[in-house]
């Protein structure tokens, strides 16, 4: 599935800017600390989409969360999400590439590309990917963060960019951690990470 995160191509937006001061800068390229600071564990808590595909597919998200991997030298962010659709487990392993320049991360899907461009607020602990923001009847913003529940602050600056998009809060649709079921595909894949790293370190050692 493209989402919670893929989503779609998008342009740099200056008459954003003039529109709202909360809106956020479109432009602002990616360097390595904005790929250090989405490193790590990421929960999936809200998102809009107009776009048909996207909104369709949003429905049927029970829960979501992902790690990202960054390497820098690659452009590249290595990704593992983990999907609760219609109360299954679904898990995923790919590469996201980074375009630097205008913002976005993109994935390669069913020979199709997805676009986001990346948002970060002033809140470190959480991140969002627009799309569309220029065309009314596809546009759509999703939201992250480093836990499954956000502070009061953190959701209001989520609907305040929403807004500033020219979307309503009666558009959102929620995570709901509550029906997460891979849990224990997460504990099953750590554990295994956990023994290959420990086996590597082994034979570095004797060697």
């Amino acid at each position: 599935m493209a989402l919670p995160w893929a989503l779609a191509v998008l342009s740099l937006l200056p008459v954003l800017d003039a529109q709202s001061p909360v809106c956020p800068n479109f432009s602002v390229p990616i360097t390595n600390a904005s790929l250090d600071q989405i490193s790590g564990k990421w929960f999936y808590i809200a998102s809009a989409y107009r776009f048909p595909k996207y909104k369709e597919e949003s429905r049927k998200i029970n829960a979501s969360f992902f790690y990202f991997t960054p390497k820098h030298m690659e452009d590249r962010i290595q990704l593992r999400e983990y999907m609760t659709v219609a109360g299954q487990c679904m898990y995923t392993s790919t590469n996201l590439r980074v375009n630097r320049e205008n913002a976005t991360l993109t994935k390669h899907e069913n020979d199709t590309d997805h676009y986001g461009q990346l948002l970060l607020p002033k809140n470190p602990t959480s991140f969002m990917l627009a799309s569309f923001p220029e065309d009314k009847q596809k546009m759509g913003l999703s939201f992250f963060a480093d836990k499954p529940e956000v502070t009061p602050e953190q959701m209001e600056e989520f609907y305040d960019y929403l807004t500033c998009m020219g979307m309503d809060k009666s558009e959102v649709l929620y995570g709901d951690e509550k029906k997460n079921m891979c849990l224990q595909l997460e504990k099953q894949h750590e554990e295994r990470r956990r023994k290959e790293k420990e086996k590597s370190e082994t034979g570095s050692a004797l060697d």
